[in-house]
């Protein structure tokens, strides 16, 4: 990779430190010096998010620092996203995401999705109190490799294992691999419930992402 040293490492501080208003310039000079736009989605931009991720996963910084963290990188992704699909670079993957039925919830939601946008992902957010019915029609018009649920009340973690009912039921389940996660959660609900796997945090959710890709 024919990368200056010095503008790699000011944007990888930018993005993990949350410096929003560094990024795009620092990504104009990257350019400019010859790094193409592949380079600085994959040798910096997401590894400077695993660096988060782990800061995140040991407590070294908490949800505010994370969601600054992914901000940032998001300012990143939106100058470089119109280039990579100008060169006809693929994502790693679609994924549908939404917080269940009866759950209104959504920043641990919101987390998650700007990780995996960070980490090269295609989300497609349904937003809040999403009907299985919904999931169903998101996986029929984007075609995902995934399909994350969220809950944060123990009222709605029900409508996890009817959601994927529902998406038995459609004929749909086999085509992805369901992910879920929350605070109250574990990973013997995910397994009761015939989910694919279970995401402790935005770090944990892309981990089990990339294994199943």
């Amino acid at each position: 990779m024919s990368e200056s040293p010095k503008i790699h490492r000011e944007l990888q501080e930018a993005i993990i430190k949350g410096k929003r208003d560094a990024v795009e310039p620092l990504i104009r000079q990257a350019l400019s010096e010859g790094l193409n736009p592949e380079e600085i989605m994959n040798h910096i931009l997401i590894p400077a998010m695993d660096v988060v991720g782990e800061q995140f996963s040991r407590n070294e910084i908490f949800l505010p620092e994370m969601m600054i963290a992914a901000r940032a990188m998001n300012i990143g992704l939106d100058i470089l996203r119109p280039m990579l699909i100008a060169k006809g670079v693929s994502s790693r993957g679609k994924v549908i995401i939404g917080t269940v039925k009866g759950d209104i919830h959504d920043v641990g939601k919101n987390i998650v999705s700007m990780v995996l946008q960070g980490a090269g992902y295609e989300v497609m957010d349904l937003g809040i109190d999403v009907p299985p019915e919904k999931f169903v029609e998101a996986i029929n018009q984007y075609q995902p490799k995934f399909v994350l649920m969220s809950a944060l009340i123990t009222l709605t973690m029900s409508m996890m294992e009817e959601t994927i009912k529902v998406l038995k039921k459609a004929g749909v389940r086999e085509k992805v691999k369901v992910g879920v996660g929350g605070a109250p959660l574990t990973q013997s609900f995910a397994d009761r419930i015939g989910a694919d796997f279970y995401g402790k945090d935005a770090r944990a959710a892309v981990i089990k992402c990339n294994e199943y890709r």
